[in-house]
């Protein structure tokens, strides 16, 4: 008997693909293929109008792009936007959910003044995150030596050539949230 082969139609339309879980604040990649020209990828709320999107970037010629998810736990969507009569419109969606975000220091819990401080940061990684040494009371958004975890989750600090109690942070710095201090451990210069 003869098998019979039928003809596979080629996909019509654009597609997308991107995580549908993921730990707040971190970023993730979304491929996209056959998209219309100025389109854009958006994570918005599920209710959300078209116009609404709490991040969205351009796609220009590149078939994937990076996006830092919400740093909000919750139901969010990835969207593909297209344009009809100058207004978004939306072409695609994909369900995202974000679970809690957090995150994990390494460094020795002493070191002299203004000597090197191995450390080490390990989080939800997004392009603003950073580890920072700072005095305990500082708000979340404190300067201090620091480094980028999406970069590097190892890095060396000076120390503060003043003598007392710090504390290095991770801080995600994530959309919805601003800086937010996920983990916290103490480092005494001498």
């Amino acid at each position: 008997m003869a098998q019979q082969l039928r003809a596979q139609r080629p996909p019509q339309g654009p597609s997308l693909s991107a995580p549908r879980t993921l730990m707040a604040g971190a970023m993730a990649t979304v491929f996209v293929s056959r998209a219309p020209a100025n389109a854009r990828v958006a994570i918005s709320r599920p209710n959300d109008p078209p116009e609404a999107a709490i991040v969205a970037s351009p796609l220009g010629q590149v078939p994937a792009l990076s996006l830092p998810a919400p740093g909000e736990v919750g139901s969010f969507e990835w969207r593909l936007l297209g344009e009809a009569d100058g207004r978004p419109v939306i072409l695609l969606r994909q369900p995202l959910a974000t679970t809690e975000p957090a995150a994990t220091l390494a460094a020795p819990a002493r070191v002299a003044r203004g000597n090197p401080l191995p450390v080490r940061g390990i989080g939800p990684n997004g392009d603003r995150d950073r580890v920072v040494l700072v005095r305990p009371d500082a708000p979340p958004e404190a300067q201090g030596p620091n480094f980028f975890p999406a970069e590097n989750v190892e890095s060396t600090l000076e120390a503060p050539a003043e003598p007392g109690t710090y504390e290095l942070r991770y801080v995600m710095d994530a959309p919805l949230t601003g800086p937010r201090v996920l983990a916290r451990r103490e480092v005494v210069v001498e």
